[in-house]
């Protein structure tokens, strides 16, 4: 019982080391309070193999951190997660010996060791940390390694001033990041010079602070205008080109309905007036009704045959009988004559 109450205290003062650690930044090594256990560094293999939970392997990697950016973060990334439980030391070295053996910096000391201080994997911060490293600052920190790029650094009459670490068994590489260092950034501010002179007057900067003279400041204010005017006509000429490809593409869309209502009007006119068009039809059909209807039925075959009348007897009105124009039917034996119609 008290064994596993034991780990788990344990695993509670890790988790809320890893909580500080992402809510506040790393603290300075001269604030702390020096540990009074006698110093014995551990092994390249008992660091692989993993250590107590109260004996992390320290790790020191130093460096200046000028304008800190990613190469840096990774680079102490990498010397976090060299071993499973390593406190990470990162030395930074003052103004006075990065100007003397490097060069200037633009950040200054303060803002160095601030911004590494802010790194998340970082633990603990040495300010004013030295060119070279000695046996006495070495025990001073209780460091077992120190992580750095294999490649050789050559510098204060040294052809690498991490010889005596890598002979020591002290050395752990890391890898640098390709693409991404202070000097390229500097590098690429010193080459648009004239882009990020224009840029900061226009934010606000006087010409004083940035250190130009009037006449260059004049001509900056002029190559911003007429910046501003090209970028306009390169907005117009690009609200052109969406006009135009607007248009084309309705122009397109009006030819492709087009032909389908032209091709569902000529199908429709052949249907309707083809040669089997419908129309056609429609004609046989009342052509044939219309022949019907004016054509004589012929009776049924059944139907009961009528038979033939004996001529009428003639009939002879009586008002008629007198009258000169009608003449009465001869009869056998009878003559006529006009004296008798005279009597």
């Amino acid at each position: 019982m008290e064994a596993h109450s034991s780990g788990f205290c344990r695993k509670r003062k890790r988790e809320e080391t890893l909580v500080s650690g992402l809510t506040e930044p790393a603290p300075f090594a001269d604030e702390l309070v020096a540990a009074k256990a006698p110093y014995v560094r551990v092994s390249m293999e008992e660091a692989r193999r993993g250590t107590p939970e109260d004996r992390a392997v320290r790790v020191y990697a130093d460096g200046i951190f000028d304008m800190f950016h990613s190469g840096h973060a990774r680079a102490l990334m990498q010397a976090k997660c060299l071993f499973p439980n390593t406190h990470l030391i990162v030395g930074v070295c003052s103004d006075d010996l990065t100007h003397k053996y490097k060069g200037f910096t633009v950040m200054n000391e303060d803002e160095r060791y601030d911004a590494v201080s802010h790194c998340r994997y970082v633990d603990e911060v040495v300010r004013n940390a030295p060119w070279t490293l000695t046996p006495e600052f070495l025990a001073e920190h209780r460091i077992d390694f120190v992580a750095h790029d294999d490649i050789p650094y050559t510098s204060a009459g040294s052809d690498d001033v991490y010889e005596h670490i890598k002979k020591a068994g002290m050395f752990a590489p890391t890898q640098r990041t390709e693409g991404i260092s202070t000097s390229d950034i500097i590098t690429r501010i010193v080459r648009d010079y004239d882009v990020y002179v224009r840029r900061n007057l226009q934010r606000g900067y006087t010409a004083k602070e940035l250190n130009v003279s009037f006449i260059n400041e004049k001509k900056y204010h002029l190559q911003e205008h007429v910046d501003k005017v090209k970028q306009k006509v390169r907005d117009v000429e690009e609200k052109s080109k969406e006009f135009v490809q607007k248009v084309e593409e309705k122009s397109i869309d009006l030819i492709q309905k087009w032909e389908e209502k032209s091709r569902e009007f000529i199908g429709n006119f052949l249907q309707l007036f083809g040669p089997d068009g419908a129309l056609k039809h429609m004609l046989k059909e009342g052509k044939g009704r219309m022949l019907q209807a004016i054509s004589p039925r012929q009776s049924p075959s059944s139907s009961p045959v009528r038979e033939e009348r004996s001529p009428s007897p003639a009939f002879r009105l009586p008002f008629f009988t007198s009258s000169p124009f009608f003449s009465p039917p001869h009869h056998s034996g009878s003559h006529y004559t006009g004296k008798e119609e005279d009597d």
